[in-house]
């Protein structure tokens, strides 16, 4: 495990993520291209034995894996971002294909997440939570608008979100109470079989990623 602050795991993970994703690659190029897409839930197409492409969405956004190259392309054939490179190759790499499990856990509950726990809530649930106060309807708005569907039972509202096939987050909102000192809060949530498909690191930046196009939604980004 990487002992760094959160924000600089983050920031060195995506500076070095050329290097990481030519290892992934190496690594992905072993395995057979149909059991990689069974681990992962994409659909696989080949052209020939050894190759062919993978389809897959990250947060609805339509990808396509090409093998045996493991380079990511949008829908229109362009090359995906770098971060949604590195993103969908590391958990190409991490799917084990677990099946979801359902209950939903913070983030210093998953495997090697309490080290990161705090900053990762000020960057996402705090930054939610300060930026939108008690706008609930702005929360709903953005949630709605960035592929949300909503969850009962958690807070004054909440919203699931499916980054990858098989990688679950939820954000939950509570507007708090004023007169009792309770400041609105918000918190980013994995399906417990996060840690099944993606590092830390890579979840860390998902939860970021999903709060900031929230926010973005919302008119407040």
């Amino acid at each position: 495990m990487l002992e760094r602050q959160p924000q600089d795991s983050m920031k060195h993970w995506v500076q070095s993520m050329d290097e990481q994703m030519a290892g992934q690659r190496q690594r992905l190029r072993a395995r057979v291209a149909q059991q990689v897409a069974a681990n992962s839930g994409a659909s696989w197409e080949p052209s020939s034995p050894d190759e062919g492409t993978l389809s897959l969405a990250f947060f609805g956004r339509p990808l396509v894996v090409r093998v045996p190259e493991y380079r990511v392309l949008d829908a229109d054939g362009a090359d995906a971002p770098t971060m949604i490179q590195g993103l969908v190759t590391a958990y190409l790499l991490a799917a084990t294909g677990a099946p979801r499990v359902g209950e939903w856990v913070a983030f210093r509950e998953l495997p090697d997440g309490a080290f990161y726990h705090q900053a990762f809530t000020g960057y996402t649930g705090g930054l939610l939570s300060r930026t939108l106060g008690d706008d609930l309807a702005a929360f709903e708005r953005g949630a709605r608008a960035a592929g949300g569907s909503r969850l009962s039972g958690f807070g004054d509202a909440a919203y699931e979100f499916r980054a990858l096939p098989r990688l679950w987050l939820a954000v939950t909102y509570w507007l708090g109470d004023e007169e009792d000192g309770f400041p609105p809060q918000a918190r980013v949530l994995f399906d417990r079989a996060a840690s099944q498909y993606m590092i830390i690191d890579g979840l860390a930046i998902i939860g970021s990623q999903l709060v900031r196009q929230i926010l973005s939604h919302a008119g407040a980004g």
